[in-house]
């Protein structure tokens, strides 16, 4: 199997050996994993986020604390999930209710400064989402050996990039140019990682194929659209990030 770079996906996740504690497993009645079923998990947790990031930012700025507290259990809730193989439905839709919170908060902020920008990055999301998900299943785009390689080069770069630039702004000893400025370089990087993160929904979408072919247990469904979730709020920032640059632009 081709591991997904998606950390919340790795390749122990459709692995029986590590759910040894697992009843369900052995459980010859039990439903299978299927497609359609953690497309019905995904949606449950798009809700949830949608319906608290709206939440949180009607009452901006009076909300920012719940913006504070759902980064912070966010954080901890989904490292939980990711180091302990969690298939619970309840600590999964928790994890995306508390992402609801910031993301309510960060698009508060860009709206703030942008009208309309908040609901436009929810539809260019949702549109790569689909158009991602139709390509997949047109066999146009084939996740191999050779595209993970160029995939997860790509994104140690980005990850590298955006360390040394939160720590310089931290420490306050240097700057990394260009990548969060309002520019044609500042634009290009942003379209360059947006396109990262649409390809790593292709890689998502076969190592979710590939646990139902494996024959996965239904349970497996909430990890699976967990792990699909955070990608896509990562499309989402992104995305954010890139409109806001171009609005930026087309003001001066």
């Amino acid at each position: 199997m081709y591991r997904s770079r998606n950390p919340a996906l790795s390749d122990s996740t459709f692995d029986k050996s590590a759910y040894s504690d697992a009843p369900w497993w052995d459980d010859q009645d039990s439903n299978l994993m299927t497609m359609e079923g953690t497309a019905e998990k995904t949606g449950i947790l798009l809700i949830l986020i949608a319906t608290t990031a709206i939440a949180t930012a009607m009452y901006m700025p009076a909300s920012i604390l719940l913006a504070i507290i759902g980064f912070i259990a966010g954080f901890i809730l989904c490292m939980v999930i990711i180091f302990t193989g969690s298939t619970n439905p309840t600590l999964i839709c928790m994890y995306a209710i508390f992402e609801g919170m910031v993301l309510g908060g960060i698009t508060w902020l860009f709206e703030s400064q942008f009208p309309g920008i908040g609901i436009l990055a929810v539809v260019l999301t949702l549109g790569i989402l689909g158009a991602m998900l139709t390509i997949y299943r047109a066999g146009l785009i084939e996740w191999n050996q050779n595209l993970q390689i160029a995939i997860t080069s790509s994104m140690l770069a980005i990850l590298a990039i955006y360390i040394a630039s939160i720590i310089g702004g931290i420490s306050g000893w240097f700057s990394v140019p260009y990548i969060h400025d309002a520019s044609p370089i500042g634009i290009a990087f942003s379209l360059f990682v947006v396109g990262i993160a649409s390809l790593c929904l292709v890689a998502d979408f076969d190592f979710i194929e590939r646990g139902v072919e494996r024959g996965a247990p239904k349970q497996l469904e909430w990890r699976a659209a967990f792990g699909l979730m955070v990608t896509l709020i990562w499309l989402y920032l992104e995305i954010l990030e890139l409109l806001a640059k171009i609005a930026a632009v087309s003001r001066r």
